[in-house]
């Protein structure tokens, strides 16, 4: 996407401004080597042309010239090698939204306790991706449904919406849920759903990597939000661990609340991935954590550079400046709007307790391809 077709599929949503390099606060500070190895792994799936997990606006010619560049350079740049590498091709541009601020929020995989048999102990099922259910592509619809579902149930003679969340957990798809492994509580199965992968260690011993596969096609609810409005918990509070927390401790209400989100996601055993490796993003790709940014989908591509100013949370009480060059590899149900996204932290409980934590407004910068690259 370059920036004149960007600048028309944000029309009335942001607008695009053009910037020098020395606008970006702590563009020379950052580590560009480690951001141009994450945008070493976007060009080679964009060369190779592999697919996406979910797919995205298509990448502009100037991208995929730029990405054959970069393969070109080798995967051994210095710092200043690869900052003078995406000065020399990208320009940078301001995404100032019609809405007001950017917003970021933080995602990561999360570790569980789980069990590939159901148990008295582990007993709620991350469900396999059923065979009657059909993705709908970006912008697209199938007869006899509404607009903006993203996935219907295939039926003999068509389609109808896939069942939400409660249908589901009621038992609609009848045979055709298929459980990959147990969990211990309902609220850590939502909380997979959530961040859409899991490590779960098995009760051998051995880790079980859980990747997307699909989802019902329903819109995404925030419980946080939910939670906020009904004033059980405040926003400048919430952690992630006081969501499990309230969720584990008040079992019926949380049936309640979770079904007001009606988005259900399935899964598959990601057993092609390495214990380094992160979890697998949209763009079909393991992720990088502190570099890999999820967009929306429907209007970014993945692959570009995006330059995030912000602060980024270190507890509660504290903060660090977040100046930092991302790639867009990955995006989300509820990651809408030209200058919103969501920062991969990467794996385990140090970094959800990171995660949970950002909701901040930040500065949004994309870096275009240049014309003549």
């Amino acid at each position: 996407m370059s920036a004149t077709d960007a600048a028309s599929t944000l029309k009335g949503r942001a607008h695009l401004e053009p910037l020098p390099f020395s606008a970006l606060k702590g563009w020379d500070e950052d580590d560009h080597a480690a951001a141009f190895q994450a945008f070493l792994r976007s060009c080679r799936s964009l060369e190779a042309q592999s697919s996406e997990l979910r797919p995205a606006q298509k990448p502009h010619a100037g991208l995929l010239a730029v990405c054959r560049k970069a393969l070109s350079a080798g995967s051994s740049l210095s710092k200043d090698e690869a900052r003078r590498f995406f000065e020399a091709h990208f320009q940078p541009y301001s995404i100032v939204p019609a809405s007001g601020e950017g917003f970021l929020t933080g995602y990561y995989e999360p570790e569980f306790q789980g069990s590939r048999e159901k148990t008295a102990i582990y007993s709620v099922p991350l469900l396999a991706r059923p065979d009657d259910l059909v993705t709908i592509p970006q912008g697209e619809t199938l007869p006899g449904l509404e607009a903006g579902l993203q996935a219907a149930r295939r039926l003999p003679n068509g389609y109808e919406p896939y069942p939400d969340r409660a249908a589901i957990e009621s038992g609609a798809l009848g045979s055709r849920a298929k459980a990959l492994v147990y969990v211990r509580e309902p609220g850590e199965a939502f909380i997979i759903h959530v961040q859409g992968s899991t490590r779960i260690r098995l009760t051998d011993g051995s880790v079980m990597r859980v990747a997307y596969a699909g989802r019902n096609g329903h819109p995404y609810t925030s419980i946080g939000r939910l939670l906020v409005e009904r004033g059980e918990m405040d926003l400048e509070s919430m952690t992630l661990e006081k969501l499990m927390g309230w969720l584990k401790d008040h079992p019926e209400p949380a049936r309640e609340l979770m079904r007001r989100n009606r988005s259900y996601i399935f899964f598959r055993e990601a057993d092609e991935l390495s214990p380094q490796d992160g979890p697998i993003g949209g763009a079909g790709i393991p992720l990088v954590p502190g570099r890999s940014l999820a967009v929306d989908r429907s209007l970014w591509a993945y692959g570009l550079p995006f330059w995030l100013e912000g602060q980024l949370p270190l507890s509660l009480e504290s903060a660090e400046p977040l100046q930092r060059l991302m790639i867009a590899q990955d995006t989300g149900s509820a990651i809408v709007g030209p200058a919103r996204g969501d920062f991969f932290f990467g794996s385990g409980e140090a970094a959800g307790t990171r995660a949970g934590l950002l909701r901040h407004a930040t500065r949004f910068v994309v870096l275009q391809p240049k014309a003549r690259s």
